[in-house]
Protein backbone atom coordinates (compact mmCIF):
# COMPACT_ATOMS: atom_id res chain seq x y z
CA UNK A 1 0.00 0.00 0.00
CA UNK A 2 1.77 3.04 -1.16
CA UNK A 3 2.02 5.86 1.50
CA UNK A 4 0.09 8.53 2.31
CA UNK A 5 -0.12 11.29 4.94
CA UNK A 6 -3.80 11.83 5.06
CA UNK A 7 -5.60 8.85 5.48
CA UNK A 8 -9.06 10.02 5.21
CA UNK A 9 -9.94 13.53 3.19
CA UNK A 10 -12.40 15.76 2.52
CA UNK A 11 -12.32 17.27 -0.99
CA UNK A 12 -14.18 20.58 -2.04
CA UNK A 13 -15.19 20.66 -5.70
CA UNK A 14 -16.68 24.19 -6.81
CA UNK A 15 -19.21 23.64 -9.47
CA UNK A 16 -17.01 25.47 -11.88
CA UNK A 17 -14.64 22.96 -11.86
CA UNK A 18 -16.98 20.13 -13.42
CA UNK A 19 -17.75 23.42 -16.65
CA UNK A 20 -14.43 22.86 -17.55
CA UNK A 21 -13.28 25.52 -20.49
CA UNK A 22 -16.79 26.40 -20.77
CA UNK A 23 -17.61 27.96 -17.40
CA UNK A 24 -21.21 27.21 -17.15
CA UNK A 25 -22.78 23.64 -17.06
CA UNK A 26 -21.40 20.60 -16.70
CA UNK A 27 -18.29 19.43 -19.29
CA UNK A 28 -18.65 15.81 -19.57
CA UNK A 29 -14.72 15.24 -20.46
CA UNK A 30 -13.82 17.35 -17.19
CA UNK A 31 -16.10 15.38 -15.28
CA UNK A 32 -14.41 12.00 -16.45
CA UNK A 33 -10.73 13.25 -15.66
CA UNK A 34 -12.02 14.31 -12.50
CA UNK A 35 -13.43 10.88 -12.00
CA UNK A 36 -10.20 9.28 -12.83
CA UNK A 37 -8.43 11.43 -10.45
CA UNK A 38 -10.21 10.56 -7.50
CA UNK A 39 -10.29 6.62 -8.54
CA UNK A 40 -6.62 6.83 -8.63
CA UNK A 41 -7.02 8.39 -4.90
CA UNK A 42 -8.83 5.78 -3.67
CA UNK A 43 -6.40 3.17 -4.82
CA UNK A 44 -3.92 4.62 -2.46
CA UNK A 45 -6.46 3.52 0.41
CA UNK A 46 -7.40 7.05 0.72
CA UNK A 47 -10.75 7.48 2.43
CA UNK A 48 -12.51 10.04 0.52
CA UNK A 49 -15.60 12.42 0.70
CA UNK A 50 -16.59 15.53 -1.47
CA UNK A 51 -18.63 18.21 -1.03
CA UNK A 52 -19.59 20.20 -4.46
CA UNK A 53 -20.78 23.80 -4.83
CA UNK A 54 -23.23 24.52 -7.48
CA UNK A 55 -21.83 27.91 -9.22
CA UNK A 56 -21.79 26.21 -12.99
CA UNK A 57 -25.23 26.22 -12.84
CA UNK A 58 -27.01 28.79 -10.27
CA UNK A 59 -25.37 31.87 -8.78
CA UNK A 60 -27.73 32.83 -5.56
CA UNK A 61 -25.86 36.31 -5.16
CA UNK A 62 -27.08 37.20 -8.70
CA UNK A 63 -30.05 36.08 -8.70
CA UNK A 64 -30.52 38.21 -4.74
CA UNK A 65 -29.20 40.88 -7.22
CA UNK A 66 -32.03 40.98 -9.35
CA UNK A 67 -34.81 41.04 -7.05
CA UNK A 68 -35.24 37.32 -6.01
CA UNK A 69 -35.25 36.85 -2.24
CA UNK A 70 -32.54 35.72 -0.62
CA UNK A 71 -33.62 32.74 0.97
CA UNK A 72 -35.54 31.71 -2.24
CA UNK A 73 -31.96 31.94 -4.63
CA UNK A 74 -30.09 29.72 -1.51
CA UNK A 75 -32.31 26.85 -1.95
CA UNK A 76 -31.96 26.87 -5.55
CA UNK A 77 -28.14 26.41 -5.31
CA UNK A 78 -28.75 23.54 -2.84
CA UNK A 79 -30.35 22.22 -6.10
CA UNK A 80 -27.60 23.04 -8.30
CA UNK A 81 -25.21 21.47 -6.06
CA UNK A 82 -27.56 18.22 -6.06
CA UNK A 83 -27.37 17.95 -10.18
CA UNK A 84 -23.84 17.97 -9.93
CA UNK A 85 -23.59 15.83 -7.30
CA UNK A 86 -25.30 13.14 -9.39
CA UNK A 87 -23.47 13.43 -12.67
CA UNK A 88 -19.88 13.18 -10.45
CA UNK A 89 -21.80 10.27 -9.06
CA UNK A 90 -22.39 8.85 -12.66
CA UNK A 91 -18.95 9.26 -13.60
CA UNK A 92 -18.10 7.86 -10.62
CA UNK A 93 -19.43 4.67 -11.12
CA UNK A 94 -18.79 4.09 -14.80
CA UNK A 95 -15.47 4.37 -13.05
CA UNK A 96 -15.77 1.35 -11.01
CA UNK A 97 -15.89 3.35 -7.99
CA UNK A 98 -18.78 2.96 -5.19
CA UNK A 99 -20.53 5.70 -4.24
CA UNK A 100 -23.10 7.28 -2.64
CA UNK A 101 -24.82 10.55 -2.43
CA UNK A 102 -26.39 12.49 0.73
CA UNK A 103 -28.33 15.24 0.63
CA UNK A 104 -28.88 18.26 3.35
CA UNK A 105 -32.17 18.41 1.85
CA UNK A 106 -34.68 15.92 1.19
CA UNK A 107 -34.89 14.54 -2.46
CA UNK A 108 -35.28 11.15 -1.35
CA UNK A 109 -36.13 9.59 -4.86
CA UNK A 110 -32.35 10.70 -6.13
CA UNK A 111 -30.40 10.39 -2.80
CA UNK A 112 -29.43 9.40 0.81
CA UNK A 113 -30.43 12.18 3.68
CA UNK A 114 -27.41 13.20 5.49
CA UNK A 115 -27.00 11.08 8.09
CA UNK A 116 -23.21 11.48 9.65
CA UNK A 117 -23.15 7.69 11.22
CA UNK A 118 -24.34 6.23 7.71
CA UNK A 119 -21.66 8.68 5.74
CA UNK A 120 -19.12 7.04 8.57
CA UNK A 121 -20.10 3.66 7.88
CA UNK A 122 -20.04 4.31 3.72
CA UNK A 123 -16.79 5.57 4.06
CA UNK A 124 -15.24 2.91 6.48
CA UNK A 125 -16.45 0.13 3.92
CA UNK A 126 -13.82 2.02 1.08
CA UNK A 127 -17.24 4.11 -0.90
CA UNK A 128 -16.66 7.28 -1.61
CA UNK A 129 -19.50 9.79 -0.29
CA UNK A 130 -20.82 13.13 -2.16
CA UNK A 131 -22.27 15.57 -0.09
CA UNK A 132 -24.89 17.62 -1.49
CA UNK A 133 -27.31 20.34 -0.98
CA UNK A 134 -24.72 22.53 1.11
CA UNK A 135 -25.58 22.67 5.19
CA UNK A 136 -29.08 22.63 4.28
CA UNK A 137 -29.19 26.10 5.61
CA UNK A 138 -29.43 29.51 3.45
CA UNK A 139 -26.61 31.89 3.93
CA UNK A 140 -24.42 28.99 4.16
CA UNK A 141 -21.64 28.47 1.49
CA UNK A 142 -20.86 25.39 0.46
CA UNK A 143 -17.39 25.98 1.81
CA UNK A 144 -18.38 26.16 5.12
CA UNK A 145 -20.27 22.98 4.62
CA UNK A 146 -17.22 21.91 3.43
CA UNK A 147 -15.68 22.57 6.92
CA UNK A 148 -18.54 21.31 8.35
CA UNK A 149 -18.46 17.85 6.92
CA UNK A 150 -14.79 17.49 6.95
CA UNK A 151 -15.02 17.64 10.81
CA UNK A 152 -17.87 15.33 11.20
CA UNK A 153 -16.23 12.64 9.19
CA UNK A 154 -13.00 13.23 11.20
CA UNK A 155 -10.89 13.49 7.96
CA UNK A 156 -7.90 14.81 8.34
CA UNK A 157 -7.34 17.68 5.73
CA UNK A 158 -9.66 19.66 3.88
CA UNK A 159 -8.49 19.59 0.19
CA UNK A 160 -9.52 23.17 -1.32
CA UNK A 161 -9.66 22.23 -5.08
CA UNK A 162 -9.03 25.69 -7.37
CA UNK A 163 -9.41 26.54 -11.31
CA UNK A 164 -6.52 27.48 -12.50
CA UNK A 165 -4.92 28.84 -9.61
CA UNK A 166 -2.32 26.66 -7.72
CA UNK A 167 -2.88 28.17 -4.13
CA UNK A 168 -3.55 31.25 -2.45
CA UNK A 169 -2.03 34.69 -3.57
CA UNK A 170 -1.94 37.95 -2.18
CA UNK A 171 -3.89 39.12 -4.66
CA UNK A 172 -5.63 37.54 -7.59
CA UNK A 173 -3.04 36.27 -9.88
CA UNK A 174 -5.06 36.47 -12.92
CA UNK A 175 -5.48 39.78 -12.54
CA UNK A 176 -1.91 41.10 -10.94
CA UNK A 177 1.21 40.49 -12.10
CA UNK A 178 3.13 40.49 -9.60
CA UNK A 179 0.88 38.82 -7.06
CA UNK A 180 2.80 36.90 -4.10
CA UNK A 181 2.09 33.14 -3.45
CA UNK A 182 2.12 31.69 0.12
CA UNK A 183 3.18 28.28 0.41
CA UNK A 184 1.76 28.49 4.34
CA UNK A 185 -0.33 30.63 6.23
CA UNK A 186 -1.72 30.37 9.72
CA UNK A 187 -5.55 30.40 10.00
CA UNK A 188 -5.24 33.62 11.95
CA UNK A 189 -3.62 34.93 8.54
CA UNK A 190 -5.82 33.67 6.04
CA UNK A 191 -8.67 35.27 8.23
CA UNK A 192 -6.39 39.03 8.83
CA UNK A 193 -5.63 39.35 5.51
CA UNK A 194 -8.89 38.67 4.14
CA UNK A 195 -7.76 36.53 1.40
CA UNK A 196 -10.69 35.44 -1.43
CA UNK A 197 -9.08 31.93 -0.65
CA UNK A 198 -12.69 30.59 1.01
CA UNK A 199 -15.14 31.95 3.43
CA UNK A 200 -14.44 33.09 6.73
CA UNK A 201 -16.81 30.96 8.59
CA UNK A 202 -15.29 28.01 6.84
CA UNK A 203 -11.74 28.85 8.41
CA UNK A 204 -13.15 29.87 11.58
CA UNK A 205 -14.99 26.37 11.87
CA UNK A 206 -11.14 24.70 10.98
CA UNK A 207 -9.31 26.99 13.14
CA UNK A 208 -11.56 26.09 15.82
CA UNK A 209 -10.56 21.97 15.18
CA UNK A 210 -7.40 22.27 13.79
CA UNK A 211 -8.17 20.74 10.30
CA UNK A 212 -6.22 21.49 8.31
CA UNK A 213 -6.85 23.06 4.54
CA UNK A 214 -4.52 22.41 1.11
CA UNK A 215 -5.24 25.01 -0.96
CA UNK A 216 -4.32 23.62 -4.80
CA UNK A 217 -5.04 23.69 -8.56
CA UNK A 218 -7.27 20.81 -9.61
CA UNK A 219 -5.96 21.07 -12.93
CA UNK A 220 -2.62 20.65 -11.84
CA UNK A 221 -1.66 16.66 -12.78
CA UNK A 222 -1.85 14.63 -10.22
CA UNK A 223 -2.85 17.34 -7.97
CA UNK A 224 -5.48 15.20 -5.46
CA UNK A 225 -2.66 12.24 -5.16
CA UNK A 226 0.02 14.59 -3.93
CA UNK A 227 -1.90 16.57 -1.94
CA UNK A 228 -2.88 13.03 -0.22
CA UNK A 229 0.63 11.71 -0.08
CA UNK A 230 2.22 14.79 1.74
CA UNK A 231 4.04 16.28 -1.52
CA UNK A 232 4.11 19.92 -1.54
CA UNK A 233 1.26 21.62 -3.28
CA UNK A 234 -0.42 24.67 -3.40
CA UNK A 235 -1.08 26.91 -0.28
CA UNK A 236 -1.15 24.57 3.45
CA UNK A 237 -3.13 26.62 5.72
CA UNK A 238 -3.12 25.41 9.64
CA UNK A 239 -2.08 26.52 13.03
CA UNK A 240 1.62 26.04 12.57
CA UNK A 241 3.99 29.47 11.73
CA UNK A 242 5.81 28.75 7.78
CA UNK A 243 10.26 28.00 9.54
CA UNK A 244 12.31 30.97 8.12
Amino acid sequence: MPEVEYKRVLLKLSGEALSGEAGFGIDSPTLIKIARQIKRVRSLGVSLAIVVGGGNIWRGAKAEETGMDRVTADYAGMLATIINALALQDALEKEGVETRTQSAIGVNQVAEPYIRRRAVRHLDKGRVVIFAGGTGNPYMTTDTAAALRAIEIDADVLLMSKNNVDGVYSADPRKVANAKKFDRLTYLQALNLRLAVMDSTAISLCLENELPIIVFDLRAPHGIEKAVKGTPIGTLISSEVENG
